[in-house]
């Protein structure tokens, strides 16, 4: 419970040094960084199809897309969020705030370029790449970043619609 304080105890502090989630303990295997989960995971339950077959054409653009969005659409989105709803009002810039949107127009672009005229990322179904892309774009849409792109919007909404994402969001 992070309102709780819970996220900067020792006990969680030794699963993530940094006292902040995403974090995984499983088995014994203990790591943190939301990419390298969702890669982890993807490739722990190969029966699930959320990566492509290691040694595959597709295996290339779905580490590019997972990296992707932490590297380049997620500091942006941060940026904006930080500087337009989560610091308080004096602390918050608002020239930080336009340069983080017009950051986030030219990731924008590249998105609706990589979705034009296909439902997923890599390939024919979904995979650890548009969840973890999808969720930072869900993220984004709360600072209306997504206005204006109705590729990414419908993108964003199939995503949400999958049962998986309803239960995450239920939790």
């Amino acid at each position: 419970d992070l309102s709780k304080g819970e996220h900067k105890r020792p006990d969680y502090l030794k699963i993530h040094p940094h006292g902040a989630v995403p974090a995984l303990v499983d088995g014994d295997v203990t790591m943190f960084e939301s990419a390298a989960i969702c890669a982890y995971l993807a490739d722990k339950y190969p029966e699930k199809r959320l990566a492509p077959p290691a040694g595959s054409s597709a295996r290339g653009p779905y580490y590019q897309w997972i990296v992707y969005s932490m590297a380049t659409l997620e500091p942006p989105v941060l940026q904006v969020f930080l500087n337009t709803m989560m610091l308080s009002e004096d602390k918050r810039s608002p020239a930080a705030a336009d340069e983080g949107r017009n950051k986030f127009g030219e990731v924008r672009e590249v998105l609706e370029r990589a979705l034009d005229g296909k439902r997923y990322l890599v390939g024919d179904g979904l995979t650890a790449a548009d969840v973890m892309v999808g969720s930072i774009l869900d993220w984004s849409r709360a600072m209306k970043l997504l206005d204006g792109s109705p590729n990414l919007e419908a993108y964003v909404k199939r995503l949400a619609e999958r049962p998986a994402f309803q239960k995450a969001r239920a939790d």
